[in-house]
């Protein structure tokens, strides 16, 4: 079975790092869409101690990444990195529902 969404071992490694570092490693990242942003949605990230019962999960490296289900239908398919460059450390999402994404790569349209 093909996952929902991709998490990739690099943003899986990072947040099981930052929850080292809060010393709450029980906690998952929960990614969400919004409506906001230059382009129309808005991706957002936020560390939650508990999962709904609909929420989708997604378990790599013994970190959960958590989507509700109205975010995963804009959702499916992407994939959730972590990259390192020289602009800098970030999530990265990469979702093949955007039709067009700001500069910033935080909001999108479908």
């Amino acid at each position: 079975m093909e996952e929902s969404v991709i998490f990739t071992e690099a943003a899986a490694q990072k947040v099981f790092a930052l929850l080292q570092e809060e010393d709450d490693p029980q906690q998952m990242l929960r990614v969400f869409v919004s409506g906001g942003g230059c382009s129309g949605f808005q991706y957002g990230f936020r560390f939650e101690k508990q999962a709904e019962d609909d929420d989708t999960r997604v378990k790599r490296s013994g970190v959960t990444l958590l989507v509700d289900p109205m975010s995963l239908q804009y959702l499916q398919g992407a994939e959730i990195d972590y990259k390192e460059s020289v602009e800098g450390a970030q999530f990265v999402i990469r979702n093949p529902n955007a039709s067009t994404t700001c500069g910033c790569g935080n909001s999108f349209t479908v």
